[in-house]
Protein backbone atom coordinates (compact mmCIF):
# COMPACT_ATOMS: atom_id res chain seq x y z
CA UNK A 1 0.00 0.00 0.00
CA UNK A 2 1.68 3.29 -1.20
CA UNK A 3 2.14 6.36 1.45
CA UNK A 4 1.46 9.85 1.06
CA UNK A 5 4.59 11.25 -0.83
CA UNK A 6 6.38 14.39 1.09
CA UNK A 7 6.21 17.22 -0.93
CA UNK A 8 9.16 19.07 -1.80
CA UNK A 9 9.80 22.38 -0.24
CA UNK A 10 10.58 23.92 -3.63
CA UNK A 11 6.27 24.01 -4.26
CA UNK A 12 5.46 25.27 -0.62
CA UNK A 13 4.36 29.04 -1.21
CA UNK A 14 3.18 31.13 1.97
CA UNK A 15 1.32 33.46 -0.15
CA UNK A 16 -2.19 34.18 0.75
CA UNK A 17 -3.52 33.95 -2.61
CA UNK A 18 -2.99 30.29 -2.67
CA UNK A 19 -3.54 29.79 0.97
CA UNK A 20 -0.72 28.88 3.73
CA UNK A 21 1.90 26.33 2.62
CA UNK A 22 0.38 25.84 -0.68
CA UNK A 23 0.88 26.78 -4.20
CA UNK A 24 -1.71 25.17 -7.20
CA UNK A 25 0.85 25.70 -10.30
CA UNK A 26 -1.50 25.45 -13.41
CA UNK A 27 -0.42 24.30 -17.14
CA UNK A 28 0.33 27.79 -17.77
CA UNK A 29 3.02 28.45 -15.30
CA UNK A 30 4.78 24.74 -16.38
CA UNK A 31 4.19 25.74 -19.66
CA UNK A 32 7.72 27.33 -20.07
CA UNK A 33 9.91 25.07 -17.64
CA UNK A 34 8.38 22.31 -20.51
CA UNK A 35 9.25 24.55 -23.55
CA UNK A 36 12.35 24.99 -22.12
CA UNK A 37 12.92 21.09 -21.21
CA UNK A 38 12.27 20.39 -24.47
CA UNK A 39 13.99 22.74 -26.55
CA UNK A 40 16.73 21.89 -24.52
CA UNK A 41 17.31 18.11 -24.98
CA UNK A 42 16.96 19.10 -28.43
CA UNK A 43 20.03 21.04 -28.40
CA UNK A 44 21.94 18.92 -26.50
CA UNK A 45 20.94 16.17 -28.95
CA UNK A 46 22.39 18.50 -31.51
CA UNK A 47 25.89 18.98 -29.43
CA UNK A 48 25.96 15.55 -29.52
CA UNK A 49 25.49 15.13 -32.94
CA UNK A 50 28.11 18.00 -33.83
CA UNK A 51 30.70 15.93 -31.81
CA UNK A 52 30.10 12.68 -33.88
CA UNK A 53 30.35 15.02 -37.62
CA UNK A 54 33.54 16.95 -36.02
CA UNK A 55 35.02 13.28 -35.27
CA UNK A 56 34.44 12.62 -38.97
CA UNK A 57 35.73 15.66 -40.14
CA UNK A 58 38.89 14.88 -38.84
CA UNK A 59 38.79 10.87 -39.71
CA UNK A 60 38.41 12.48 -43.19
CA UNK A 61 40.77 14.81 -43.46
CA UNK A 62 43.81 12.76 -41.42
CA UNK A 63 42.89 9.92 -43.84
CA UNK A 64 43.24 11.98 -46.60
CA UNK A 65 46.87 13.49 -45.60
CA UNK A 66 48.31 10.39 -44.70
CA UNK A 67 46.94 9.01 -47.92
CA UNK A 68 49.01 11.99 -49.61
CA UNK A 69 52.00 10.93 -47.57
CA UNK A 70 55.18 9.79 -49.77
CA UNK A 71 55.85 6.92 -46.97
CA UNK A 72 54.46 3.35 -47.89
CA UNK A 73 54.25 2.52 -44.18
CA UNK A 74 52.28 5.68 -43.28
CA UNK A 75 49.67 4.75 -46.45
CA UNK A 76 49.43 0.91 -45.16
CA UNK A 77 48.77 2.09 -41.77
CA UNK A 78 45.80 4.82 -42.60
CA UNK A 79 42.89 3.06 -41.32
CA UNK A 80 43.89 1.91 -38.13
CA UNK A 81 45.63 5.11 -37.18
CA UNK A 82 42.60 6.93 -38.34
CA UNK A 83 40.14 4.62 -36.51
CA UNK A 84 42.34 4.47 -33.19
CA UNK A 85 42.85 7.98 -32.73
CA UNK A 86 38.91 8.64 -33.90
CA UNK A 87 37.65 6.62 -30.82
CA UNK A 88 40.22 7.89 -28.43
CA UNK A 89 38.81 11.43 -29.41
CA UNK A 90 35.02 9.98 -28.94
CA UNK A 91 35.99 8.31 -25.54
CA UNK A 92 37.33 11.73 -24.00
CA UNK A 93 34.53 13.77 -25.93
CA UNK A 94 31.92 10.98 -24.35
CA UNK A 95 33.29 11.56 -21.07
CA UNK A 96 33.12 15.51 -21.12
CA UNK A 97 29.57 15.28 -22.16
CA UNK A 98 28.65 12.89 -19.41
CA UNK A 99 29.28 15.27 -16.57
CA UNK A 100 27.68 18.45 -18.08
CA UNK A 101 24.18 16.96 -19.33
CA UNK A 102 24.06 15.39 -15.16
CA UNK A 103 24.05 19.10 -14.24
CA UNK A 104 21.85 19.75 -17.26
CA UNK A 105 19.71 17.32 -16.47
CA UNK A 106 19.31 18.37 -12.66
CA UNK A 107 18.80 21.64 -14.02
CA UNK A 108 15.91 21.28 -16.19
CA UNK A 109 14.18 18.97 -13.76
CA UNK A 110 14.13 21.96 -11.08
CA UNK A 111 12.73 23.97 -13.78
CA UNK A 112 9.22 21.49 -14.10
CA UNK A 113 8.73 22.12 -10.02
CA UNK A 114 7.61 18.54 -9.30
CA UNK A 115 5.37 18.22 -6.80
CA UNK A 116 7.51 15.02 -4.66
CA UNK A 117 10.69 14.03 -4.29
CA UNK A 118 9.51 10.69 -6.59
CA UNK A 119 8.35 12.80 -9.55
CA UNK A 120 11.72 15.13 -9.17
CA UNK A 121 13.84 11.45 -9.08
CA UNK A 122 11.76 10.06 -11.86
CA UNK A 123 12.04 12.69 -14.16
CA UNK A 124 15.89 13.25 -13.41
CA UNK A 125 16.67 9.63 -13.96
CA UNK A 126 14.43 9.95 -17.16
CA UNK A 127 16.31 13.30 -18.83
CA UNK A 128 19.65 11.96 -17.61
CA UNK A 129 19.40 8.80 -19.66
CA UNK A 130 18.06 10.37 -22.76
CA UNK A 131 21.36 12.14 -23.22
CA UNK A 132 23.83 10.04 -21.72
CA UNK A 133 22.33 7.19 -24.14
CA UNK A 134 22.63 9.55 -26.91
CA UNK A 135 26.35 10.34 -26.21
CA UNK A 136 27.64 6.89 -25.32
CA UNK A 137 25.99 5.40 -28.64
CA UNK A 138 25.98 8.15 -31.02
CA UNK A 139 29.44 7.46 -32.49
CA UNK A 140 28.60 3.28 -32.37
CA UNK A 141 25.54 4.16 -34.22
CA UNK A 142 27.39 6.07 -37.17
CA UNK A 143 29.77 3.27 -37.68
CA UNK A 144 26.92 0.75 -37.60
CA UNK A 145 24.57 2.20 -39.34
CA UNK A 146 25.54 5.27 -41.32
CA UNK A 147 29.01 5.10 -42.44
CA UNK A 148 29.94 4.08 -45.88
CA UNK A 149 25.91 4.41 -46.73
CA UNK A 150 25.91 7.98 -48.02
CA UNK A 151 29.24 7.78 -49.60
CA UNK A 152 27.66 7.51 -53.81
CA UNK A 153 29.19 5.69 -55.89
CA UNK A 154 32.80 5.96 -58.72
CA UNK A 155 31.91 9.36 -60.88
CA UNK A 156 29.15 10.68 -58.01
CA UNK A 157 31.09 10.49 -54.87
CA UNK A 158 29.46 13.28 -51.75
CA UNK A 159 32.12 15.16 -50.21
CA UNK A 160 32.59 17.27 -47.74
CA UNK A 161 32.89 21.26 -47.92
CA UNK A 162 33.52 20.43 -51.71
CA UNK A 163 36.87 18.93 -50.82
CA UNK A 164 36.84 15.49 -48.88
CA UNK A 165 34.90 12.45 -50.23
CA UNK A 166 33.15 11.18 -47.83
CA UNK A 167 34.21 7.99 -45.64
CA UNK A 168 34.00 4.66 -46.75
CA UNK A 169 34.01 1.12 -44.92
CA UNK A 170 36.73 -1.29 -44.89
CA UNK A 171 36.55 -3.24 -48.06
CA UNK A 172 35.05 -6.28 -45.84
CA UNK A 173 32.35 -4.16 -44.24
CA UNK A 174 31.51 -1.89 -40.86
CA UNK A 175 31.57 -4.94 -38.70
CA UNK A 176 35.13 -4.70 -37.62
CA UNK A 177 35.36 -1.45 -37.39
CA UNK A 178 32.29 -1.09 -34.74
CA UNK A 179 33.95 -3.69 -32.95
CA UNK A 180 36.69 -1.83 -32.12
CA UNK A 181 34.68 0.81 -31.41
CA UNK A 182 32.49 -0.63 -29.36
CA UNK A 183 35.01 -2.51 -27.54
CA UNK A 184 37.77 0.80 -27.02
CA UNK A 185 35.00 3.28 -25.89
CA UNK A 186 33.41 0.71 -23.18
CA UNK A 187 36.32 -0.34 -21.79
CA UNK A 188 37.78 3.01 -21.55
CA UNK A 189 34.92 4.38 -20.08
CA UNK A 190 34.44 1.81 -17.65
CA UNK A 191 38.31 1.97 -16.56
CA UNK A 192 38.16 5.81 -16.58
CA UNK A 193 34.59 6.91 -15.15
CA UNK A 194 33.43 3.65 -13.41
CA UNK A 195 36.42 3.23 -11.23
CA UNK A 196 39.16 5.97 -11.54
CA UNK A 197 36.67 8.39 -11.01
CA UNK A 198 34.59 6.83 -8.48
CA UNK A 199 37.68 6.56 -6.25
CA UNK A 200 39.69 10.06 -7.49
CA UNK A 201 36.85 12.69 -7.05
CA UNK A 202 35.61 11.81 -3.84
CA UNK A 203 39.00 11.79 -2.20
CA UNK A 204 39.67 15.39 -4.51
CA UNK A 205 36.99 16.77 -2.90
CA UNK A 206 37.82 15.80 0.47
CA UNK A 207 40.91 17.12 0.25
CA UNK A 208 39.57 20.38 -1.18
CA UNK A 209 37.10 20.69 1.40
CA UNK A 210 39.43 20.15 4.31
CA UNK A 211 41.84 22.81 2.88
CA UNK A 212 38.97 25.28 2.80
CA UNK A 213 37.81 24.60 6.35
CA UNK A 214 41.70 24.79 7.52
CA UNK A 215 41.98 28.37 5.47
CA UNK A 216 39.13 29.91 6.61
CA UNK A 217 39.07 29.21 10.89
CA UNK A 218 43.15 28.49 11.37
CA UNK A 219 43.02 29.92 14.88
CA UNK A 220 39.71 28.32 16.08
CA UNK A 221 41.13 24.97 15.27
CA UNK A 222 42.50 23.50 17.84
CA UNK A 223 44.97 20.04 18.61
CA UNK A 224 42.89 17.78 21.03
CA UNK A 225 44.76 15.68 22.58
CA UNK A 226 44.13 11.92 21.74
CA UNK A 227 42.43 10.21 18.77
CA UNK A 228 39.28 12.71 17.06
CA UNK A 229 35.87 11.39 17.56
CA UNK A 230 34.08 9.08 14.63
CA UNK A 231 31.37 11.79 14.38
CA UNK A 232 34.25 14.24 13.50
CA UNK A 233 35.90 11.86 11.08
CA UNK A 234 32.55 10.94 9.36
CA UNK A 235 32.02 14.65 9.06
CA UNK A 236 35.38 15.09 7.21
CA UNK A 237 34.01 12.20 4.61
CA UNK A 238 32.24 13.21 0.83
CA UNK A 239 28.39 13.47 1.59
CA UNK A 240 26.37 10.77 -0.18
CA UNK A 241 24.77 11.74 -3.52
CA UNK A 242 22.07 8.62 -4.15
CA UNK A 243 22.26 5.71 -6.15
CA UNK A 244 21.33 7.41 -8.98
CA UNK A 245 25.07 7.64 -10.82
CA UNK A 246 25.37 4.27 -9.76
CA UNK A 247 22.40 2.64 -11.43
CA UNK A 248 23.05 4.92 -14.31
CA UNK A 249 26.22 3.26 -15.07
CA UNK A 250 24.70 -0.22 -15.25
CA UNK A 251 22.41 1.15 -16.65
CA UNK A 252 24.66 2.39 -19.96
CA UNK A 253 27.17 -1.37 -19.43
CA UNK A 254 23.61 -2.94 -19.98
CA UNK A 255 23.32 -1.04 -23.46
CA UNK A 256 26.88 -1.43 -24.52
CA UNK A 257 26.57 -5.94 -23.76
CA UNK A 258 22.93 -6.39 -25.06
CA UNK A 259 22.73 -3.26 -28.00
CA UNK A 260 25.74 -4.73 -29.97
CA UNK A 261 26.89 -7.83 -28.91
CA UNK A 262 26.38 -9.35 -32.01
CA UNK A 263 29.37 -7.00 -33.58
CA UNK A 264 31.27 -7.76 -29.46
CA UNK A 265 30.42 -11.17 -28.29
CA UNK A 266 33.00 -10.26 -25.39
CA UNK A 267 31.49 -7.77 -24.23
CA UNK A 268 29.49 -9.14 -21.60
CA UNK A 269 32.89 -11.00 -20.23
CA UNK A 270 34.17 -7.63 -20.01
CA UNK A 271 31.33 -6.25 -18.60
CA UNK A 272 31.19 -9.12 -15.52
CA UNK A 273 35.06 -8.75 -14.61
CA UNK A 274 33.82 -4.97 -14.11
CA UNK A 275 31.48 -5.65 -12.01
CA UNK A 276 33.93 -8.16 -10.46
CA UNK A 277 36.14 -5.70 -9.46
CA UNK A 278 34.20 -2.41 -8.80
CA UNK A 279 31.83 -3.92 -5.94
CA UNK A 280 35.26 -4.38 -4.55
CA UNK A 281 35.66 -0.37 -5.28
CA UNK A 282 32.24 0.61 -4.33
CA UNK A 283 32.34 -0.97 -1.12
CA UNK A 284 35.86 0.76 0.13
CA UNK A 285 34.23 4.03 -1.44
CA UNK A 286 30.74 3.66 0.76
CA UNK A 287 33.05 2.53 3.82
CA UNK A 288 36.05 5.25 3.78
CA UNK A 289 35.29 8.42 1.38
CA UNK A 290 31.44 8.40 1.51
CA UNK A 291 29.64 9.59 4.67
CA UNK A 292 26.46 7.24 6.02
CA UNK A 293 23.47 7.22 3.79
CA UNK A 294 19.58 7.57 4.91
CA UNK A 295 17.83 4.30 5.00
CA UNK A 296 14.64 4.82 2.41
CA UNK A 297 11.82 2.47 2.11
CA UNK A 298 11.69 1.54 -1.38
CA UNK A 299 8.67 -0.67 -3.00
CA UNK A 300 11.10 -1.43 -6.20
CA UNK A 301 14.04 0.07 -8.20
CA UNK A 302 11.11 2.54 -10.01
CA UNK A 303 11.53 3.89 -13.25
CA UNK A 304 15.26 1.46 -13.78
CA UNK A 305 12.94 -1.49 -14.53
CA UNK A 306 10.99 0.52 -17.75
CA UNK A 307 14.14 1.71 -18.57
CA UNK A 308 15.75 -2.04 -18.32
CA UNK A 309 12.45 -3.58 -19.83
CA UNK A 310 12.57 -1.21 -22.86
CA UNK A 311 16.64 -1.21 -23.85
CA UNK A 312 16.09 -5.25 -23.64
CA UNK A 313 12.89 -4.85 -26.19
CA UNK A 314 15.11 -2.47 -28.34
CA UNK A 315 18.22 -4.23 -28.31
CA UNK A 316 16.74 -7.22 -30.40
CA UNK A 317 15.65 -4.69 -33.14
CA UNK A 318 19.01 -3.04 -33.20
CA UNK A 319 20.69 -6.58 -33.02
CA UNK A 320 18.70 -7.74 -35.99
CA UNK A 321 19.99 -4.91 -37.95
CA UNK A 322 23.63 -5.29 -37.10
CA UNK A 323 23.85 -8.68 -38.28
CA UNK A 324 21.24 -7.90 -41.26
CA UNK A 325 22.81 -4.82 -42.62
CA UNK A 326 26.26 -4.34 -40.89
CA UNK A 327 27.21 -8.14 -41.64
CA UNK A 328 28.09 -9.60 -44.89
CA UNK A 329 25.75 -12.77 -43.35
CA UNK A 330 22.46 -12.36 -45.95
CA UNK A 331 24.27 -11.56 -48.97
CA UNK A 332 26.12 -14.91 -48.28
CA UNK A 333 22.99 -16.36 -48.09
CA UNK A 334 21.08 -14.96 -50.52
CA UNK A 335 24.12 -15.46 -53.01
CA UNK A 336 24.18 -19.42 -52.16
CA UNK A 337 20.51 -20.33 -52.31
CA UNK A 338 19.89 -17.87 -55.50
CA UNK A 339 22.79 -16.83 -57.40
CA UNK A 340 25.13 -19.67 -56.72
CA UNK A 341 25.39 -22.40 -60.12
CA UNK A 342 27.04 -24.37 -57.48
CA UNK A 343 25.50 -24.12 -54.14
CA UNK A 344 28.82 -22.48 -52.59
CA UNK A 345 30.23 -19.59 -51.94
CA UNK A 346 32.61 -19.68 -55.15
CA UNK A 347 32.13 -16.48 -56.96
CA UNK A 348 30.78 -14.61 -53.96
CA UNK A 349 33.19 -11.66 -54.13
CA UNK A 350 32.90 -11.62 -57.90
CA UNK A 351 28.73 -10.98 -57.02
CA UNK A 352 29.09 -8.20 -54.68
CA UNK A 353 31.06 -6.24 -57.60
CA UNK A 354 30.30 -3.64 -59.84
CA UNK A 355 31.47 -1.92 -63.33
CA UNK A 356 32.51 1.30 -63.85
CA UNK A 357 33.62 2.73 -67.45
CA UNK A 358 36.57 5.03 -66.07
CA UNK A 359 35.53 7.78 -69.54
CA UNK A 360 32.43 8.62 -66.85
CA UNK A 361 34.69 10.16 -64.35
CA UNK A 362 34.15 14.02 -63.69
CA UNK A 363 37.05 16.54 -64.72
CA UNK A 364 38.99 16.87 -61.94
CA UNK A 365 38.14 13.79 -59.98
CA UNK A 366 40.36 10.78 -62.20
CA UNK A 367 41.99 8.81 -59.73
CA UNK A 368 46.22 7.83 -60.61
CA UNK A 369 46.90 5.22 -62.31
CA UNK A 370 50.73 5.23 -62.56
CA UNK A 371 51.88 1.70 -62.23
CA UNK A 372 48.67 0.07 -63.83
CA UNK A 373 48.91 0.91 -67.47
CA UNK A 374 46.93 3.58 -69.53
CA UNK A 375 44.79 0.98 -71.21
CA UNK A 376 42.06 0.93 -68.35
CA UNK A 377 38.61 1.35 -69.31
CA UNK A 378 36.47 -0.44 -66.70
CA UNK A 379 37.10 -0.78 -63.38
CA UNK A 380 35.39 -2.45 -60.35
CA UNK A 381 33.48 -1.40 -56.86
CA UNK A 382 31.85 -2.90 -54.40
CA UNK A 383 27.70 -2.22 -54.80
CA UNK A 384 24.63 -4.15 -56.21
CA UNK A 385 24.44 -1.20 -59.62
CA UNK A 386 23.63 -2.19 -63.32
CA UNK A 387 26.57 -2.20 -65.62
CA UNK A 388 27.91 1.00 -67.81
CA UNK A 389 25.95 -1.37 -71.05
CA UNK A 390 22.66 -1.46 -69.14
CA UNK A 391 19.63 0.87 -70.48
CA UNK A 392 19.71 2.19 -66.87
CA UNK A 393 23.59 2.80 -66.19
CA UNK A 394 24.69 2.75 -62.20
CA UNK A 395 21.25 2.09 -60.80
CA UNK A 396 20.55 -0.42 -58.49
CA UNK A 397 19.93 -4.05 -60.07
CA UNK A 398 17.98 -6.72 -59.04
CA UNK A 399 20.62 -8.24 -56.64
CA UNK A 400 19.96 -5.23 -54.66
CA UNK A 401 16.67 -5.38 -54.31
CA UNK A 402 16.60 -9.02 -53.67
CA UNK A 403 19.66 -8.63 -51.14
CA UNK A 404 17.35 -5.96 -49.43
CA UNK A 405 13.94 -7.81 -49.00
CA UNK A 406 16.45 -10.57 -47.43
CA UNK A 407 17.51 -8.24 -44.87
CA UNK A 408 14.13 -6.50 -44.15
CA UNK A 409 12.53 -10.21 -43.63
CA UNK A 410 15.25 -11.32 -41.17
CA UNK A 411 14.69 -8.65 -39.12
CA UNK A 412 11.24 -9.11 -39.26
CA UNK A 413 11.74 -12.62 -38.48
CA UNK A 414 14.19 -12.34 -36.34
CA UNK A 415 12.88 -10.02 -33.58
CA UNK A 416 9.17 -12.07 -33.72
CA UNK A 417 11.02 -15.36 -32.94
CA UNK A 418 13.21 -13.71 -30.44
CA UNK A 419 10.43 -11.83 -28.62
CA UNK A 420 8.30 -15.20 -28.83
CA UNK A 421 11.04 -17.03 -27.40
CA UNK A 422 11.35 -14.58 -24.22
CA UNK A 423 7.01 -14.77 -23.64
CA UNK A 424 7.88 -18.70 -23.85
CA UNK A 425 10.42 -18.85 -21.40
CA UNK A 426 8.46 -15.87 -19.13
CA UNK A 427 5.63 -18.45 -19.34
CA UNK A 428 7.69 -21.68 -18.80
CA UNK A 429 9.74 -19.99 -15.68
CA UNK A 430 7.56 -18.04 -13.46
CA UNK A 431 8.81 -14.70 -11.93
CA UNK A 432 7.81 -16.77 -7.79
CA UNK A 433 8.94 -20.39 -8.19
CA UNK A 434 5.96 -22.90 -7.34
CA UNK A 435 6.94 -24.05 -3.62
CA UNK A 436 7.05 -20.11 -2.25
CA UNK A 437 3.57 -19.34 -4.32
CA UNK A 438 2.15 -22.43 -2.31
CA UNK A 439 3.86 -21.78 0.61
CA UNK A 440 1.94 -17.63 0.70
CA UNK A 441 -0.96 -18.96 -0.24
CA UNK A 442 -0.78 -21.41 3.25
CA UNK A 443 0.12 -18.17 4.60
CA UNK A 444 -2.96 -16.09 3.60
CA UNK A 445 -4.97 -19.09 4.61
CA UNK A 446 -4.15 -19.27 8.03
CA UNK A 447 -4.07 -15.51 8.51
CA UNK A 448 -7.60 -15.52 7.17
CA UNK A 449 -7.92 -18.53 9.66
CA UNK A 450 -6.97 -16.12 12.62
CA UNK A 451 -8.86 -13.22 11.80
CA UNK A 452 -11.97 -15.54 11.67
CA UNK A 453 -11.26 -16.68 15.41
CA UNK A 454 -10.54 -13.03 16.73
CA UNK A 455 -13.84 -12.23 14.97
CA UNK A 456 -15.84 -14.86 16.45
CA UNK A 457 -14.11 -14.26 20.32
CA UNK A 458 -15.38 -11.07 19.64
CA UNK A 459 -18.46 -12.01 19.20
CA UNK A 460 -18.91 -14.12 22.09
CA UNK A 461 -17.50 -11.35 23.83
CA UNK A 462 -20.34 -8.84 22.63
CA UNK A 463 -23.27 -11.13 23.35
CA UNK A 464 -22.02 -12.08 26.73
CA UNK A 465 -21.87 -8.43 27.30
CA UNK A 466 -24.64 -7.61 26.07
CA UNK A 467 -26.67 -10.51 27.99
CA UNK A 468 -25.33 -9.34 31.92
CA UNK A 469 -26.71 -5.96 30.87
CA UNK A 470 -30.28 -7.20 30.03
CA UNK A 471 -29.89 -8.81 33.59
CA UNK A 472 -28.96 -6.13 35.55
CA UNK A 473 -31.62 -4.24 33.85
CA UNK A 474 -34.61 -6.55 34.64
CA UNK A 475 -33.16 -6.87 37.91
CA UNK A 476 -33.30 -2.63 38.77
CA UNK A 477 -36.90 -2.90 37.72
CA UNK A 478 -38.00 -6.08 40.20
CA UNK A 479 -36.33 -3.41 42.69
CA UNK A 480 -38.41 -0.65 41.65
CA UNK A 481 -41.39 -2.58 41.73
CA UNK A 482 -40.91 -4.17 44.77
CA UNK A 483 -40.23 -0.46 46.37
CA UNK A 484 -43.52 1.28 45.04
CA UNK A 485 -45.59 -1.78 46.31
CA UNK A 486 -44.44 -1.63 49.97
CA UNK A 487 -45.76 2.29 50.44
CA UNK A 488 -49.20 1.29 48.81
CA UNK A 489 -50.00 -1.55 51.53
CA UNK A 490 -49.07 0.72 54.32
CA UNK A 491 -51.48 3.21 53.40
CA UNK A 492 -54.48 0.78 52.17
CA UNK A 493 -54.29 -1.90 54.37
CA UNK A 494 -56.83 -5.25 53.41
CA UNK A 495 -56.50 -8.99 53.66
CA UNK A 496 -53.84 -10.97 54.77
CA UNK A 497 -51.91 -12.34 51.78
CA UNK A 498 -51.07 -15.97 52.90
CA UNK A 499 -47.42 -16.58 53.43
CA UNK A 500 -45.40 -17.54 50.47
CA UNK A 501 -44.66 -21.06 49.59
CA UNK A 502 -41.07 -22.56 49.94
CA UNK A 503 -41.26 -22.99 45.81
CA UNK A 504 -41.84 -18.82 45.85
CA UNK A 505 -39.02 -18.51 48.31
CA UNK A 506 -36.28 -20.08 46.28
CA UNK A 507 -33.68 -17.83 44.71
CA UNK A 508 -34.70 -16.57 40.45
CA UNK A 509 -33.52 -18.71 37.95
CA UNK A 510 -30.88 -16.32 35.90
CA UNK A 511 -32.93 -15.78 32.52
CA UNK A 512 -31.69 -17.36 29.46
CA UNK A 513 -29.61 -14.80 27.03
CA UNK A 514 -31.08 -13.68 23.81
CA UNK A 515 -29.47 -13.70 20.99
CA UNK A 516 -27.53 -11.17 19.47
CA UNK A 517 -30.42 -10.05 16.84
CA UNK A 518 -33.06 -10.51 19.41
CA UNK A 519 -31.19 -7.87 21.59
CA UNK A 520 -30.41 -5.38 18.95
CA UNK A 521 -34.15 -5.36 17.97
CA UNK A 522 -35.30 -5.15 22.01
CA UNK A 523 -32.73 -2.69 22.53
CA UNK A 524 -33.68 -0.34 19.61
CA UNK A 525 -36.30 0.75 20.51
CA UNK A 526 -35.23 1.12 24.47
CA UNK A 527 -33.56 4.59 26.06
CA UNK A 528 -29.96 2.69 25.68
CA UNK A 529 -30.28 2.37 22.05
CA UNK A 530 -27.44 4.39 21.40
CA UNK A 531 -24.86 1.80 22.95
CA UNK A 532 -26.44 -0.85 20.62
CA UNK A 533 -25.80 0.84 17.96
CA UNK A 534 -22.68 1.62 18.25
CA UNK A 535 -21.85 -1.89 18.82
CA UNK A 536 -23.43 -3.20 15.65
CA UNK A 537 -21.63 -1.05 14.01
Amino acid sequence: MKGKQPVRPQTCSNSSHYGAGHEKLTWRDRLPGYFINISSILFMFGVTCAAVFSVIIYRITISALMAMSPDPEVKSNVRVTVTATAVIINLVVILILDEIYGMVAAWLTELEIPKTETNFEERLILKAFLLKFMNAYAPIFYVAFFKGRFAGRPGDYVYVFNDYRMEECAPGGCLIELCIQLSIIMLGKQLIQNNIFEIGIPKLKKLCRTLKDKERAPKEIVEQPGRRQQWHLDYDLEPFDGLTPEYMEMIIQFGFVSLFVASFPLAPLFALLNNVIEIRLDAKKFVTELRRPDAVRAKDIGIWYNILSGLGKFSVIINAFVISFTSDFIPRLVYQYMYSETGTMHGFINHTLSYFNVSNFKPGTVPSISGLGKDITVCRYKDYREPPWSTEAYQFSKQYWSVLAARLGFVILFQNLVITMSMLVAWVIPDVPKNISEQLKKEKTLLVDVFLNEEKEKLQLIQSLFSKDLTQEQQEEVQVSDQTSLPLQQTHPGPVLPAPSPASTAPRTRPRAASFSQFTRQMSMSPRSDITQHTAV
